[in-house]
């Protein structure tokens, strides 16, 4: 019997190996450089060490031993090793939801996530929310891009998997769900999730009516395979609005295909490289380039871009094009990072595995990965101070806005204001914030607003950006993303030498 387990074991591992070599046959035939050449011989002494270690394990552990598990576990940690939060072995509970996902419904609060793989005393691998999803319990419930959740449903999440975060969060449409939020130094509060149908919307858009031109407000909430056909209904709206300026609002994108941004790209510059991807793998490496014949926005129409850290990968590829190629100004805050390309590949048994097959790069060559893109204008929401945080998370756990809403409906902006000035009695907190946070608790039954200008400060000062009389000449003078890198660097590096000489000063 055990040698039977031996055997089974030893077949699951040798098809595992089998499966993803037939995904990848032209990596280990591209050799571009000597540290991309694969050791045959290092390949085949490992496997058989692997084989000879698990055979060793079955026959010899205090307890009969599954061999499913011994299979997760080493996928686990094989694709761990890689220290990459993008390649991970996917269980079957995982594949279900990414096929939710991907079908575009889904019972879940509406965050787009990330994890670290690693969990330390110093910093512990808490569930950082990226992004959260228009028009869903998380995104009403006002959780924001770079916010923390450090427990679910009592479960702390620094010592548990991505698939046990998904499986805690992910359920039937109508239950609850809470979480606790980490957010800045000092804010740490509960919040209660009722999940819903998720269905990832793609495109919002409107004319700016705050405007003191025509500009037409676009946002792309994600690229997906739908975005192309949306972002086109736009335009012929605006067309027939005549407008003559575009802000274009990414922020908390978080990404999505990257033959959906490439073909929206498309629709905004005439020619030169949107994107390119570079791997070892020969078939993985494209340069996505703009056809004069697709473009549908006119050269003179200013465009102004709106990022922050919530905008990622597909986001950060539109945003990294538009800049490149002068065509647009970046404003808001920097962007997430994510400069990489994975593959989902099924395994027989119904569950996978996602691997790092490629990474991205802007037109002007730049590698944006963990470091994000720079805007042009830096615009950012004001801070709460350590008294209004206070406010802020008591406002929370009180939990009266709900009930006020409930209890008042049609509330209308005045009703809205007037409310706001009744809780700022209460709760130290300017009225900006506090009316957009009744108009969440509004929004929960009419939908949500397009934009909202009042609370919106990113809007406000990027309407500015248009008044300037020197916009094209600027534009032309704008930094690529490669060249803003390198000047961060070479300050960065000043700054250290800098703090060396000071030091050595002191002693």
């Amino acid at each position: 019997m055990k040698l039977k387990q031996n055997k089974i074991i030893t077949t699951i591992f040798a098809c595992v190996f089998a499966i993803v070599a037939l995904f990848m046959p032209a990596g280990f035939a591209e050799t571009p450089t000597v540290s991309d050449q694969i050791n045959e011989a290092d390949v085949r002494q490992y496997m058989e060490l692997m084989n000879s270690i698990y055979g060793f394990v079955i026959q010899n552990y205090v307890d009969v031993v599954d061999p499913g598990v011994l299979y997760e576990g080493a996928l686990k940690g094989m694709l761990e090793a890689f220290d990459d939060p993008h390649t991970a072995y996917l269980d079957k509970n995982y594949m279900r939801n990414l096929n939710d996902t991907t079908h575009g419904e889904f019972g879940g609060v509406g965050l787009s996530i990330v994890k670290p793989v690693e969990s330390t005393v110093e910093k512990p691998a808490y569930v950082e929310v990226k992004s959260p999803i228009e028009d869903t319990p998380g995104w009403k419930a006002g959780i924001q891009a770079g916010d923390f959740i450090t427990e679910i449903d009592g479960t702390a999440t620094p010592e548990i998997t991505m698939e046990k975060v998904l499986d805690l969060l992910r359920g039937r449409p109508g239950t609850k769900v809470t979480i606790r939020i980490k957010r800045g130094k000092n804010m740490d509060f509960p919040v209660t999730l009722t999940r819903a149908m998720i269905e990832t919307p793609t495109v919002k858009y409107a004319m700016l009516q705050e405007s003191k031109h025509k500009t037409a407000y676009l946002r792309i909430i994600e690229f997906s395979t739908k975005t192309d056909e949306r972002v086109e209904e736009a335009f012929d709206y605006f067309a027939t609005q005549g407008y003559d300026s575009l802000l274009i609002d990414l922020r908390n994108n978080p990404g999505g295909l990257i033959t959906s941004v490439a073909t929206v790209a498309d629709k905004f510059i005439d020619s030169g490289i949107i994107v390119s991807t570079k791997s070892r793998l020969a078939f993985e490496n494209m340069v996505f380039e703009a056809e004069k014949k697709k473009t549908i926005v006119p050269a003179d129409i200013p465009i102004v871009v709106l990022i922050n850290g919530g905008s990622a990968s597909a986001a950060e590829i539109f945003s990294g094009c538009l800049k490149d190629n002068k065509r647009a100004f970046l404003a808001g805050e920097k962007s997430f990072g994510k400069g990489s390309v994975q593959q989902v590949v099924d395994l027989p048994n119904k569950d996978g595995l996602k691997l790092t097959i490629a990474r991205y790069y802007t037109p002007s060559d730049a590698f944006i990965d963990k470091r994000g893109i720079i805007p042009d204008f830096e615009i950012k929401f004001p801070e709460l101070d350590e008294d209004e945080e206070k406010a802020y998370v008591k406002l929370i756990e009180d939990d009266i806005i709900e009930q006020y809403v409930q209890d008042h409906a049609n509330m209308t902006e005045d009703d809205i204001e007037d409310y706001a000035s009744k809780l700022k009695r209460t709760y130290n907190l300017e009225a900006r914030l506090l009316r957009r946070i009744i108009r969440l608790e509004v929004g929960r039954t009419r939908g949500s607003m397009i934009y909202d200008y009042d609370f919106d400060i990113q809007i406000q000062k990027a309407l500015e950006i248009f008044e300037k009389p020197d916009f094209a000449t600027q534009l032309k003078d704008v930094k690529t993303v490669y060249v803003m890198q390198k000047e961060l660097l070479a300050q960065d590096s000043d700054n250290v030498v800098g703090k060396m000489v000071k030091s050595e000063n002191q002693e």
